[in-house]
């Protein structure tokens, strides 16, 4: 079961990506086939000691920038590492895809190479939120889809409560729609008819969810769905948000030979928060609804993050959750019928 990582087009170079490669090898047993620059990665590899077997290095001679247009540079620059790394899953030589680099580019290559789930309508970005205690919250969409039909949000809560269940662990995962109150009528047009739509699924759909029950401090919830402009405000809102408050404890800490002591003996739980909040422990953002996996990773990713993106994409393949969206997405459409 091998896994496509592009090894070029994050913002600092291969050489993060490459060391996550080789941790997922030497500590978790996974394979990895590496996109990019050959002689690059096998420099780099050179530094490392791992299972040859399990790291293959596939040749690519592009890479496609931050700022470049997604839909024109895909389909002009077909040697590029996104573009090889997707096609590799389309033609079932890999089980999925981690990309960090150009989000669009890894959405338009993976529709373009992969295509959609049968039955689905729009692939959404599903991010997880850390929460005060127990697994992350879904949050979806988180940026694919700017305007939204209530079909597609309905489609959204279906394969995140899929996600939720079968990676994190949820026996019965919680679904709600992000509004401005709780109350059945709350929230735009779109909201209020995806309400109706979910009441009718056979799941645990338990309503309007506002903004602070996102991080654990209101309602139980564990998947969260809204439109993709919403989604991606609210996910760099609270990555902002996190870094601002471990920034104001720093500095704060500075300050104080008293606070810099009290801090010395917190140290143990001052990094277990850390490690709570820190993106790297899920590997990035999964674009559901897709021919295969897809998961989009910071352009900044770590070595630790790249690890656990190849660890949750084999997690989704061993637990079959493209198959479990694409059966669940006919029933959904059985039980809705012509409503939709």
């Amino acid at each position: 079961m091998w896994v496509a990582v592009d090894a070029m087009s994050g913002d600092y170079g291969p050489e993060c990506i490459v060391e996550g490669a080789v941790l997922a090898v030497r500590e978790l047993g996974l394979s990895v086939s590496l996109v990019g620059d050959e002689q690059e990665l096998l420099d780099l590899l050179l530094k490392f000691d791992y299972d040859t077997e399990k790291i293959r290095v596939v040749h690519s001679t592009e890479i496609i920038g931050m700022n470049d247009s997604p839909s024109i540079a895909v389909r002009a620059m077909e040697d590029s590492s996104v573009v090889k790394a997707v096609r590799l899953v389309a033609e079932k030589e890999c089980v999925g895809v981690f990309s960090p680099g150009n989000t669009g580019a890894t959405m338009a290559a993976a529709l373009l190479h992969m295509g959609r789930l049968p039955g689905v309508l729009r692939p959404p970005i599903a991010a997880p939120i850390p929460r005060e205690v127990g697994p992350p919250l879904l949050l979806l969409d988180a940026g694919a889809n700017v305007d939204c039909k209530p079909e597609y949000l309905a489609q959204f809560a279906v394969m995140g409560e899929i996600y939720s269940r079968e990676v994190f662990g949820i026996q019965n995962p919680k679904v709600g729609i992000l509004s401005n109150g709780e109350e059945d009528k709350k929230g735009n047009a779109v909201t209020v008819k995806t309400f109706e739509i979910l009441k009718k699924i056979p799941f645990n759909f338990i309503g309007n969810v506002e903004g602070r029950d996102l991080y654990g401090s209101g309602r139980d919830v564990d998947v969260v769905v809204c439109d993709g402009y919403t989604g991606n405000i609210v996910l760099k809102a609270t990555e902002g948000l996190a870094k601002s408050i471990f920034n104001v404890l720093k500095n704060s800490i500075r300050q104080s030979s008293f606070a810099q002591t009290g801090a010395l003996l917190l140290k143990s739980t001052f990094t277990a928060v850390k490690k709570r909040l820190d993106y790297a422990e899920y590997g990035g953002a999964l674009l559901l609804g897709v021919e295969g996996i897809c998961m989009i990773g910071h352009g900044s990713s770590s070595a630790l993050a790249v690890k656990n993106a190849i660890r949750v994409i084999t997690e989704c393949a061993k637990q079959k959750v493209n198959e479990r969206i694409a059966a669940r997405i006919l029933e959904f459409r059985t039980v809705m019928g012509d409503s939709i």
